[in-house]
C-alpha cells in the first residue's frame, strides 16, 4: 500500500511493505523516516542500527542513509529548507541566514514524535473533508516539535536562501543552472564554468557540500520535478520523462524507481489528489 501527499513545501509517503529497501541520497531537502510498524535496519555511513516501531530517523540535506526490513509500515517526510526556516522564523527560533542541523539522527522513546506520524498516517488513509488542512496542520506541529527538541540553529555566511532553496554560495550558480535546464544534458565543464571553477575542483567541492556528485544531484532534481508532473498533470509517462531529460521511457522509469522506490505509474496511482 502506498499513499503520497505532495506539496511544494513538503511531501509525505506512507508505505506498507513486505520487503523494505529505502535509500535517501543526493538530496537538497531535509528528510525524516518514521517507523510505524515492524523493525528495520538503518545504515548511516558505515554504522548499522536496528530500530523498532515508534523510532525516527532525521537527515539533513546531503546526509545519506538507507533502511532495510520486512513486514513494515513507515512514513517518510521531506521538507524544503525554505519551509523549515519559515516555520522556525514564525516561531521566533531563528533569524535570516540560519542553518538548521539535527543533534541526533536516530530518535527513540519520544511519545509525541510517535503519535504525530500515526495521526498523519491515519489522515492519509482516509479521504475525508478537510484532509488537506488537517495534514498541513499536523506536519507543522511535527516540524515545530523537531525544531524544539532536536535542532541546532546557527548563523551561516556561506549559505543563502535563493530561488532554488538553501544553497551554498560557492555552487549556487551551478545549482540554478541545473534547475533551469533539467531537460538538457549538462556537461561537467558547463556546470563547473557556472561556478567559476575547474571541473576537478568543482566536482570535489560539490561532493563535499552536497554529499553527491553533480550528476547524481541533477538526477534527484529530475525525479522531484517528475513527481510534481505526475501528481499535477495528465501528461503521459513518456512525455514527462522527456521533459526531465530522458529520451527513453525505460531509462526514465529505472531512474525514477531508484529515486522513489516506485514506477512512475505506481507513483501516480498513489498520489492523493486535492
Amino acid at each position: 500500500m502506498d499513499k503520497i501527499f505532495l506539496r511544494p513545501q513538503f511531501s509525505l509517503h506512507l508505505r506498507s511493505a513486505r520487503r523494505m529497501r529505502w535509500t535517501s541520497e543526493a538530496r537538497s531537502d531535509y528528510a525524516a523516516l518514521f517507523l510505524l510498524e515492524g523493525r528495520t535496519h538503518i545504515r548511516i555511513n558505515e554504522t548499522v542500527t536496528e530500530i523498532e516501531a515508534g523510532s525516527a530517523l532525521l537527515l539533513e540535506p546531503a546526509q545519506a542513509a538507507s533502511a532495510t526490513g520486512a513486514n513494515v509500515e513507515y512514513l517518510t517526510l521531506t521538507l524544503s529548507p525554505s519551509y523549515l526556516l519559515d516555520i522556525a522564523a514564525r516561531t521566533r527560533m531563528v533569524s535570516a541566514q540560519a542553518q538548521v542541523t539535527f543533534r541526533l539522527n536516530l530518535i527513540e522513546a519520544d511519545d509525541r514524535l510517535n503519535r504525530l506520524p500515526l495521526d498523519i498516517a491515519e489522515e492519509l488513509s482516509q479521504a475525508e473533508a478537510g484532509q488537506e488542512m488537517v495534514i498541513a496542520a499536523l506536519v507543522e506541529q511535527l516540524v515545530i516539535h523537531l525544531l524544539r527538541r532536536y535542532a541546532n540553529v546557527r548563523r551561516s555566511d556561506e549559505l543563502e536562501l535563493s530561488r532554488v532553496g538553501l544553497v551554498d554560495r560557492r555552487i549556487r550558480r551551478a545549482v540554478e543552472l541545473m534547475h533551469s535546464h533539467l531537460a538538457e544534458d549538462l556537461p561537467l565543464e558547463e556546470l563547473a564554468s557556472a561556478a567559476y571553477l575547474s571541473p576537478f575542483h568543482f566536482s570535489r567541492l560539490f561532493k563535499k557540500l552536497t554529499g553527491a556528485s553533480p550528476h547524481a544531484y541533477l538526477a534527484t532534481l529530475r525525479a522531484r520535478r517528475a513527481q510534481a508532473l505526475l501528481a499535477e498533470t495528465d501528461l503521459s509517462v513518456t512525455e514527462i520523462g522527456s521533459r526531465v531529460g530522458y529520451s527513453s521511457s525505460s531509462h526514465f522509469t529505472k531512474a525514477f524507481r531508484h529515486a522513489t522506490g516506485l514506477t512512475p505509474r505506481a507513483f501516480r496511482a498513489a498520489v492523493i489528489r486535492s
